[in-house]
């Protein structure tokens, strides 16, 4: 059957966990993104709203207490071939 109001729960549920699971991806693998959050995880979040990433309230709380230094040993776990380099910190 479906098309009850529990469907759109679901659905709704589902596109905002699978933005959560590429923001955490994003912040794993992108260094520039990684120290935009570092420097102010709120307004990196806001950003990401802004260009589509549907996050709930509960879920940018969350985001914004995840620790910077714990992100950068998950980076470095991953290893380089999956990571994107920011060059313009490395020009600086």
């Amino acid at each position: 059957m479906g098309g009850g109001v529990g469907d759109v729960e679901d659905k709704e549920n589902n596109v905002s966990q699978v933005h959560v699971e590429r923001l955490i991806g994003l912040l794993a693998t992108d260094e520039g993104k990684r120290r935009q959050f570092t420097n102010d995880p709120r307004a990196f979040l806001e950003q990401m709203a802004e260009q589509g990433m549907e996050l709930n309230e509960c879920e940018r709380w969350a985001l914004s207490r995840l620790q910077p230094k714990e992100l950068a040993r998950f980076a470095e776990a991953i290893g380089p071939r999956l990571q994107k380099i920011d060059l313009k910190e490395c020009g600086s």
